[in-house]
């Protein structure tokens, strides 16, 4: 069967997307829509589609929808798209803050639509082999980091449209730690201010402790205001082996000796294709992420997030 698809979001992820999909056998991308209709054109211009509104893009006959908007733009367009009753896939993160993620989350499990979103790591070979190593030796410790520079897209220096650094970007690496150690029962974060006010008033950096339902403890750095990005992965120190995890490599260190690999999957293509396949007939690939378990990661993110605001430690999702 051809899918036929919609993509809601022209900008650098949804560009990403949308080069995916139109690369994809037994898909058929019908339009682009964007707030910025010269950003739908654009796009739509590249990848040989209409640019079209919204509503038009869900009067098109589409079977479901991939909506990879900045974190301020989610709520309506989810909405709207479950009212359609289609399938649908969410960039990550799910909003700048909870409200608008918890009333898509039940929006989602009252149609009971099939859904899938951007934590595109999960689908990483490495990823599988670091559970495995820690579903056989307990994390006891996990060190998280993400440090980089600020993106180019205006609204990500703006916590109230990206959420802030954890929010929009240290996501992938929390979502890890929960694949890993279990989780996160309690947070408590602080942060430095931006060095740049008048440019930004996203924090410069954020450490946070992380407590583990599994009993493990952690950490969270995050910074941005560095020139280039560095570091983005997790260290679990474990009972009897240890893991050294980003997106471009693996290395596990047991009383053996230490093993370094590299995936050989594509995530970032692997979590389009893992849909598609889905919603035409196939079983549900281990690393896809529905809506309903990357708003646990989104929960732990905005604590992080809330705990830097006040001082307070925060039991994510309460």
């Amino acid at each position: 069967m051809t899918l036929r698809v919609g993509l809601i979001g022209a900008g650098g992820v949804g560009a990403r997307h949308g080069r995916t999909l139109t690369g994809l056998d037994g898909v058929d991308l019908v339009g682009v829509a964007d707030a910025v209709p010269p950003a739908a054109e654009a796009l739509a211009g590249e990848l040989g589609v209409p640019a079209l509104d919204v509503d038009d893009l869900l009067a098109e006959g589409v079977d479901a929808v991939w909506v990879c908007v900045p974190p301020f733009a989610h709520g309506e367009i989810e909405l709207a798209v479950v009212r359609a009753g289609l399938p649908i896939f969410v960039e990550k993160p799910l909003g700048a803050g909870l409200a608008v993620a918890e009333e898509v989350a039940a929006a989602v499990a009252a149609a009971d639509l099939p859904t899938a979103t951007g934590y595109h790591w999960r689908h990483l070979d490495t990823v599988a082999a670091a559970r495995a190593v820690c579903a056989e030796h307990a994390p006891r410790l996990v060190s998280v980091t993400w440090q980089d520079k600020v993106p180019p897209p205006a609204w990500w220096s703006r916590a109230d449209r990206s959420g802030g650094q954890v929010v929009e970007q240290a996501t992938h690496v929390l979502d890890l730690a929960r694949v890993l150690a279990g989780e996160v029962t309690e947070v408590q974060a602080v942060a430095t201010p931006s060095s740049d006010p008048s440019a930004r008033d996203v924090d410069d950096a954020t450490a946070a402790l992380l407590r583990f339902a599994s009993g493990a403890i952690g950490t969270l750095t995050a910074a941005c205001a560095q020139p280039a990005k560095t570091r983005a992965g997790l260290d679990v120190s474990c009972a009897g082996a240890a893991v050294e995890l980003t997106e471009t490599s693996l290395t596990v260190t047991t009383a053996e000796g230490a093993e370094h690999r590299e995936p050989t999957v594509d995530a970032r293509t692997a979590v389009d294709r893992a849909f598609v396949e889905l919603l035409t007939g196939g079983p549900r690939a281990e690393g896809l992420v529905d809506y309903a378990e990357a708003l646990r990661t989104h929960r732990v993110a905005v604590a992080v997030a809330e705990s830097a605001r006040t001082g307070a430690p925060v039991r994510p999702g309460t």
